[in-house]
Parts: C-alpha cells; sequence; structure tokens
C-alpha cells in the first residue's frame, strides 16, 4: 500500500467477501454513520459484501467557525462551489486510494469494488472514482456534488469512462443544496457518464426508499456472477 490506513468500521459478510463497499461518511460524523444502514439494503443472505466505513481525519471546518472535526476537506463558505479546498480534497483522495488498494490485497479486484458516500464524503466518492485509473464496480453518492469538476475534466481515468454512477439527492435540502447535485449531475451527463439520478422528498438525509433502492443497485453491480 501506498499510504497511511485511516481507523475503519467493517461489516463483514456472511459468506466469504467477494466485494466491497467502500463508503464515506458526511462532514463531522465518523464510519458508524451509516453502519446500521447495510441490514437495511434487503441484500441476500449469503451474500459476499464487505462494507468498508473509513473515519476521516479531524481538522478545522472554517464554516463552522474553525471546530476541529472529522471532515474530508475543510468547508469555507456556505456557497460549496466557491474557493473548494484543493489541497484537503487532494490529501483525502489519497488517503481513499490506500483504502482501495488494501481492498485489492485482500483479494477485492477494483472491478469489484463500489465506492460510494454521503455529503462530504459523496463528493470525496465522486472526485476520487472518476479519476481512479482501474474500472470500478459503482460510484454513489448521496446528497453531494463534484467538488473540483475541472480536475476531473483534467484527470478522468479512461478506465471509469463507462462506471454506473448512482446519485440522489433531497428536495428539502438545505444543507447541500439539491441544485448542487443537479448541476454535477448535468456535468457528469455532459461528459458522457452515466448517471441513475433519483430525488426524494427530504432534507440533508436517507430515507428508507433510498436505501432500497440503493440495496436494489448495489445488488445489480455486486451480486450478479
Amino acid at each position: 500500500m501506498s499510504g497511511l490506513v485511516l481507523p475503519c468500521v467493517e461489516v463483514d459478510p456472511p459468506a466469504p467477501a467477494r466485494a466491497t463497499v467502500l463508503f464515506l461518511h458526511g462532514l463531522g460524523a465518523d464510519g458508524h454513520d451509516f453502519e446500521p444502514v447495510v441490514p437495511l439494503l434487503g441484500l441476500p443472505g449469503n451474500h459476499g459484501v464487505r462494507f468498508v466505513f473509513p473515519h476521516a481525519p479531524s481538522r478545522p471546518v472554517t464554516v463552522n467557525g474553525g471546530m476541529v472535526m472529522p471532515a474530508w476537506y475543510d468547508i469555507r463558505g456556505l456557497d460549496l462551489g466557491q474557493n473548494p479546498d484543493a489541497h484537503g480534497i487532494e490529501s483525502s483522495s489519497r488517503f481513499i486510494r490506500t483504502l482501495l488498494e488494501r481492498e485489492n490485497e485482500r483479494g477485492i479486484p477494483a472491478e469489484r469494488i463500489v465506492l460510494g458516500g454521503f455529503s462530504q464524503g459523496g463528493a470525496m466518492a465522486l472526485q476520487v472514482g472518476l479519476t481512479h485509473p482501474q474500472r470500478l464496480a459503482g460510484l454513489l453518492g448521496l446528497s453531494c456534488y463534484v467538488p473540483l469538476p475541472d480536475r476531473v475534466r483534467g484527470e478522468e481515468a479512461q478506465a471509469n469512462r463507462a462506471t454506473p454512477i448512482f446519485m440522489a439527492h433531497g428536495t428539502d435540502d438545505d444543507i447541500v443544496p439539491m441544485v448542487r447535485g443537479e448541476t454535477s449531475r448535468a456535468f457528469l451527463q455532459s461528459a458522457g457518464y452515466a448517471v441513475d439520478w433519483r430525488a426524494y422528498a427530504m432534507a440533508h438525509q436517507v430515507d428508507m426508499q433510498e436505501i432500497v433502492d440503493v440495496g436494489e443497485w448495489l445488488g445489480e453491480r455486486l451480486l450478479k456472477p
């Protein structure tokens, strides 16, 4: 592996692991945040999908008065598209790529890994996945956006040009307004990516129908021979 391995919460499958979901939490949360969602996804009892939930490093967050908290990158203002923290995004990208490498070393090839996340974690999943040199099974972005679209244009990986992307957003999201997600969806579609877009009547959160839909999508990506 090429770098430091972040501490992670792991949920092992009932059968030998044949695939991995690497899922990144949102700002101020930790790897336990989405752990309770795993049994709600409706995966079959003999599935072989390992879930890995890393803890983001702690750093000061400008928009929260400089408070130190788990964060993949700094948020410098309420306008998420203005003055993005490119240095922090790149730093966390290296941590995430190391976790992808670790799954490879544990016998899970890249094409059997879904990289996903919620909010800031979803933003990182899209940023890293679109520039990852090995084809992934899918990218999952919940209530999020592409933080550095210009860098994606310059560093996009041909290996993931056809990788399925699931994006979902709440219509009443007042933290990451849905227009941010819609703008990122339009950017990806205009660049030729296949985006499965879902909107739900909710705020900055997940709801049960979304969880069911994600479970079905994961099954299509990871459970078929």
